[in-house]
Order: structure tokens, then C-alpha cells, then sequence
């Protein structure tokens, strides 16, 4: 085992991107050097395919892209492939919650609330404080009718009460300077001042608390864009269909540009690397479809289980927090998102298709006869503006319920070179992220330890002194003060560049047709800076214009295919083809939602083609038919 990095020889150059090697140029910024425009990806294609790196990552959600920071920040080559959209999976569908895990204390899994709540503290205060920031949710205290209701009134506040204050003691201890105020007890007048909707019948009182909240496939892309200011290599639509290997070890792997012309021969090439890192959540399992041939099994097994949420409209309930409520099988969340709620989760297990899951009528009806037990208005499907489903990868157990299986995540080294990593929760990534490169570095060398708990990520840095300047900044740019507080939001200080944008073309301020709350620049600016490639991209992940309009997006999906492809040169008939993909795909989410199980959904939604091309790829039985973890 050599006992120092090597370094591959790099061509000087100095192109737009600000670099001239992998040394960023001192005389760009961290944004510039972080864009992830077509240029980009096309000089990253080129790296890919001529150099070899010290670490490459299969898969782009928050696991990936974290790994892919994690390992440039300590110095190394690093690359990145995912085979569709940065956090287009699981990382893009989640309950939108950077948070400690509050039940876990039931569950006495101390060590997984005090790792959480210590990156929540990071999180909020110091790696990404404009994508976290705290939200307000309730415990209701159920009544009980009859002659011992005081008794099992104050057993229950006790023991509620308990356990909020641990969380609230665990995070000030571990929480890495908090960053969310301290739980309070309310009396059933004052639980229903501050959330109106709760039946008065059914409550006794509430707690609360506070956890964070973050747009996840905005934290995604913002941490593949820090990977990038750092020298990393991250291309999307780059899908890993085969492992390299020289005896036994990995040595790389093939990948396929499906962005590349049908039939060209440079569609599919070798990436070498001294080290594959599989980041590919609930595609896990194909790693070992990859090994078979040499009778090696990955030593970890991942099952999928699906979460499903509503998102209505803010006005269809009346509330200054969100809830936290148990169910027979789960937990269910009630979550203010800005003008929306979002309702969810159910956790059920899921084995059809994997990058596609679908929500079906069983799902959403769930979640409004849970929901409507506590609210004094029910809400009917007639209210819900969109939905969603996503799937958690779990380590898998002997439990029959998903729901307990392990949250915990597991690094294994199934052959020399290669190493997977799985399991885990949204709120952990960094942790997973530093122990697999962790284990990366023992065969690499002297390599630095991690850095990124003391690394912002972009549009961090300054990000307090710009928020109280805001008013400053909307009139040197001649905007509303709430058009600036929507983007430091969203972007933090990288809201100077969606800005400049406007000053350089008014016509970027004006608000996005069929979702006015988005301004046209944000979609120019995804294009340019954001590593979108497809409509999709953009109106499900960039922003959140389908699952936050009742027209999932397609009262503005010429607007934004107009805007894409002025940054990307796209010609009419390209336009056309982008919204003609979004409206099928959009209508397939549409049938699923009606069908009355998850396999006539799973067929639903299949009925639409994937914009990266996929379909030739999947076999009889609607899963893929060769392994496909590059997510």
C-alpha cells in the first residue's frame, strides 16, 4: 500500500470555469468556480474520460454529493457520475426535515438522536443556515373522556414532556450551537391559538418544539456545486453500467452519456479510479448483481419503503406550526412550507420500480383520514395541489415492517476498490459521507481527515450580514424586498448572481408564468449554474412548481423551456419535446394517483417515457434489466 496520494499529471488550463488544473484560480469566486453550466459538463465528459481519479462516487443524491465534497475537500481527485438528476431519487422526496429524530428517543436510540441533533446544530448554524432554518411543530395531547382523563392528562404531558426536553438537552449538548429556540408547554387554549384547525374535542394541550426544515434537493445541488468549486468532476446523465476490474479489484467503471446523440460511439466509455464509492440508496442491491460473476456478495442488503406526501394549500388549514402526530403504523407530519402544508409520511414497502415510485389512491386516502382526525375542517382530495413519493433505503433486517428496520447506515468493502454505502437518514449525510471516504482513505494513504463540518457550502458565507442588508439590496436592484427574501432563501449570497442576471435583462424579474412566487432568472439561472439538462429538472427539483400548483407545472412549462433554451441553445423542436415529456410525465403521476394499489400505479406511471431515455432498459417485469446504480 503505497503510503502517499499519487498525483496524476494535470494539463494546465484556465477556462471559464476558473481553473487552471484542479487549483481554483484565487482571482474567481467560489461561485464561479462552482458553475455547473453546459460547458462544464461537457469539459468534465472530457476529464472523465482522459484522466484517472482517486475517488469516484456513483450516484448524486445527498449521500453522493456529499461523499464527492467530503473527499475533495481533503485534497483528493474526485468525480461524480449519476445517471439522471442531482437528488432525481430519494433526496429530492423527502419529508423536507433536517431534524433529530424525535421518536428514536422512544425507541432509546440515544446515539442516533445525538449524531442527528449534532448535525442539525451544523447545519443550521453554520454549513448551510440560508437552506436550514427552524420550524415550529405541535405534540398534541389527545383528550381522554371519563372519570381518570386528569390522571392520564398528566402522565401523558409528563411523559411527552420528558421527552421533548431531552431532545432540547441533547441538542445543547451536541447540537453544535443549537440554532432552534427551546420547547415550550401550551395549555389546550394556547395549542389552539397558535394552530386553530385542531379539533377542540380531541386535544388536551400540546408541546412545542422546534427541528429544521430544508428544501433537500436544494441542499443536493449545493453541495455537488461546493464538490465543484473545490476541482471535483460531477456529471449528470452519466449512468454507471459495469464495474472495471483488474483480477480482483475495482479499477473503475464504465459509464453511458445519455445525453449523447442516439447510436454515437462515444456514448459509453471507462472512467478509472482508484476507488469506487457507491452512493446508490435504494439501487444498492444491484452493486451485487455487478459482482456476481466473481461470487462476491456486498454484505449489506437494502430494502426500499415507500413514503408518500399531499401538499395542499396553506389557506386549506389554519396554523402557525406544523404537527407531529402518531398513527397505528407510523408518524405522521403536518409541515408549513411556505403558502403550502405538506402531509406525510406512510411506510409501506415497495418492490416495483425503483425510480419511479408511485403513489396510489390507497396512499393519499391514508393520509387524509389520518390528517382529518384532528382537524375541525377535513380536508378532501379536491384540496390537495400535488404529490409525492419517495423511497427510503433501509439496511434490512428480519422485521416484517419497514418502519423498524434500521435508519442506521453501514460502509462495506465487498472487493478491493469498491465501497458501498447505505442506510442512514437525510439529516446525517455528512457523517455518512466522511466514514466511507474514512474507509477510502486507508488504501489511498496519507490523506487529510475531513473538513467539511467546518466548510460552508455555497452562498453560506456572509449569508447573516447580507439577510440584514436585504433592504439595502432590493433598492441598488431595483426589486422588492420580499423578491430579495425569497432568493437569499433559496440561494443565499449566491443571490447576487440570479441579480446580476436581472440587471443585465430586466426581463429575468418578471415572475414565471403559472407560478409568480419563482422568477423567470431562477430558471436562467438553473441552466446556467444549476447542472439542469431537462424541463424536469427545473419544475421538479430546481423549484417545486409541480408539486406546489394544481397544474403540476404546466401552465409554466413553456415558459421555462423558452428560458432554458435561450442558456442551452435549444431549437423548436427541442422545446416541443421537453414539454411534450413534462406533460406525459405529469399526466402518468396524475393516473397513478387514481389507481387503487401500488401495482396498478407502478403500471400508471410507467406509462410514461423517461427524458434520459431509460425505457430500453427496463425488462418485462418493470424494473431495470441490467444494474443500474448510478443515482
Amino acid at each position: 500500500m503505497p503510503s502517499t496520494v499519487r498525483r496524476d499529471r494535470f494539463v494546465p488550463r484556465n477556462g471559464r470555469d476558473g481553473y487552471r488544473g484542479r487549483v481554483r484560480d484565487p482571482n474567481v469566486s467560489r461561485s464561479v468556480a462552482g458553475q455547473l453550466s453546459a460547458e462544464r459538463r461537457a469539459d468534465d465528459l472530457r476529464r472523465l474520460r482522459a484522466e484517472r481519479f482517486d475517488v469516484l462516487v456513483i450516484g448524486g443524491g445527498v449521500t453522493g454529493a456529499g461523499a464527492a465534497l467530503d473527499a475533495a475537500s481533503r485534497g483528493l481527485k474526485v468525480a461524480l457520475v449519476e445517471a439522471r438528476d442531482y437528488a432525481a431519487g430519494t433526496s429530492s422526496r423527502s419529508s423536507k426535515l433536517i431534524h433529530g429524530g424525535l421518536r428514536y428517543l422512544e425507541q432509546l436510540e440515544f446515539h442516533l438522536v445525538h449524531e442527528a441533533l449534532t448535525e442539525r446544530g451544523l447545519l443550521a448554524t453554520r454549513l448551510a443556515p440560508h437552506l436550514v432554518r427552524p420550524v415550529p411543530f405541535l405534540v398534541p395531547l389527545p383528550a381522554r373522556r371519563g372519570l381518570h382523563d386528569l390522571p392520564s392528562r398528566v402522565f401523558r404531558r409528563s411523559y411527552y414532556g420528558a421527552g421533548v426536553a431531552t431532545y432540547d438537552a441533547f441538542a445543547g449538548m451536541f447540537g453544535g450551537g443549537r440554532g432552534m429556540p427551546l420547547h415550550r408547554h401550551l395549555t389546550r387554549e394556547g395549542a389552539r391559538r397558535v394552530f386553530p384547525s385542531l379539533r377542540a374535542d380531541t386535544l388536551a394541550g400540546a408541546i412545542r418544539y422546534y427541528d429544521g426544515q430544508v428544501d433537500d434537493a436544494r441542499l443536493v445541488v449545493t453541495l455537488a456545486r461546493t464538490a465543484a468549486s473545490l476541482g471535483a468532476t460531477v456529471v449528470t446523465s452519466a449512468r454507471a453500467v459495469g464495474l472495471i476490474r483488474q483480477a480482483r479489484e475495482v479499477t473503475g467503471v464504465r459509464v453511458r452519456d445519455l445525453e449523447a446523440p442516439a447510436g454515437s460511439p462515444d456514448a459509453e466509455f471507462e472512467v478509472r479510479a482508484r476507488t469506487v464509492i457507491a452512493a446508490t440508496g435504494v439501487w444498492s442491491d444491484d452493486m451485487s448483481r455487478m459482482l456476481n460473476d466473481v461470487g462476491l456478495r456486498p454484505g449489506l442488503r437494502v430494502r426500499a419503503s415507500k413514503g408518500v406526501h399531499l401538499v395542499v394549500p396553506r389557506s386549506a388549514i389554519t396554523g402557525e406550526a406544523g404537527l407531529i402526530l402518531r398513527t397505528a403504523t407510523s408518524v405522521l407530519f403536518v409541515i408549513p412550507w411556505g403558502g403550502h402544508w405538506i402531509i406525510g409520511t406512510t411506510d409501506t414497502d415497495w418492490r416495483l420500480d425503483r425510480s419511479h415510485p408511485a403513489a396510489s389512491a390507497k396512499d393519499i386516502d391514508y393520509l387524509l383520514e389520518q390528517v382529518n382526525s384532528v382537524l375541525d375542517r377535513p380536508l378532501t382530495k379536491d384540496d390537495i395541489e400535488g404529490v409525492y413519493a419517495g423511497l427510503r433505503p433501509l439496511l434490512a433486517g428480519e422485521a416484517d415492517s419497514t418502519s423498524k428496520l434500521s435508519r442506521e447506515h453501514a460502509v462495506v468493502e465487498p472487493m478491493l476498490g469498491l465501497l458501498l454505502v447505505a442506510g442512514g437518514k437525510y439529516t446525517t449525510y455528512r457523517v455518512m459521507a466522511s466514514d466511507v471516504v474514512d474507509r477510502a482513505a486507508r488504501r489511498l494513504g496519507a490523506v487529510r481527515p475531513s473538513r467539511t463540518a467546518d466548510l460552508p457550502l455555497l452562498g453560506a458565507d456572509g449569508y447573516a450580514s447580507t439577510w440584514r442588508d436585504r433592504a439595502d439590496l432590493a433598492r441598488r436592484h431595483g426589486v422588492p424586498v420580499g423578491v430579495v427574501e425569497h432568493l437569499l432563501e433559496r440561494y443565499g449570497t449566491l443571490t447576487l448572481d440570479l441579480l446580476a442576471l436581472v440587471d443585465a435583462d430586466p426581463l429575468l424579474a418578471s415572475p414565471l408564468a403559472g407560478a409568480p412566487e419563482y422568477l423567470a432568472a431562477e430558471v436562467a439561472y438553473a441552466a446556467r449554474a444549476e447542472g439542469a439538462l431537462h424541463l424536469e429538472d427545473v419544475l421538479t427539483r430546481r423549484t417545486r412548481i409541480s408539486i406546489e400548483t394544481s397544474h403540476r407545472g404546466l401552465d409554466s412549462a413553456e415558459h421555462a423551456a423558452e428560458l432554458m433554451g435561450a442558456v442551452l441553445g435549444w431549437d423548436e423542436a427541442t422545446r416541443a419535446r421537453e414539454v411534450a415529456h413534462y406533460r406525459a410525465r405529469v399526466e402518468a403521476e396524475r393516473q397513478s394517483q387514481l389507481m387503487p394499489d401500488d401495482v396498478a400505479a407502478d403500471a400508471a406511471r410507467l406509462g410514461a417515457p423517461d427524458v434520459r431515455g431509460f425505457a430500453a432498459d427496463r425488462g418485462a417485469d418493470g424494473d431495470v434489466a441490467e444494474p443500474s446504480p448510478s443515482r
